[in-house]
């Protein structure tokens, strides 16, 4: 779903080729209370960093958690969202809130039961 994708740039018109990179907790690279997961957008990096509080909130109202694949598929979900209203192309990192990272996650796991199951993630040699 949102793991390889193209979207076109609302400005330019531009086919851009989205690609999920990894995820890395941000505690450790950046001192933050987010989760920053990593997408190359046409050879050019760019991050989306989703607060820990989202994990905490999810597991309060659904017992379930967020794992790292849907993760990336929400950020990735966000991304193209991003890039389809118009984004700051020379922004490298977006910080979701814990509302929009609920508001994708829904999204991401109703478009997973129509396909049947949530897309593995790639490993990228």
């Amino acid at each position: 779903m949102y793991e390889d994708f193209h979207v076109t740039d609302r400005w330019s018109g531009e086919d851009l080729h989205c690609r999920w990179i990894g995820n890395v907790v941000a505690i450790a690279t950046r001192h933050a209370d987010a989760v920053d997961v990593r997408f190359d957008v046409d050879g050019r990096p760019m991050w989306i960093a989703l607060p820990c509080q989202a994990w905490v909130e999810q597991k309060k109202r659904t017992g379930k958690v967020i794992t790292d694949q849907l993760t990336a598929q929400i950020a990735g979900r966000y991304l193209k969202q991003l890039i389809e209203e118009g984004f700051d192309s020379n922004r490298e990192i977006y910080t979701m809130t814990v509302t929009a990272v609920l508001e994708h996650l829904d999204a991401v796991v109703e478009e997973a039961k129509k396909l049947g199951e949530m897309p593995t993630l790639p490993v990228w040699a």
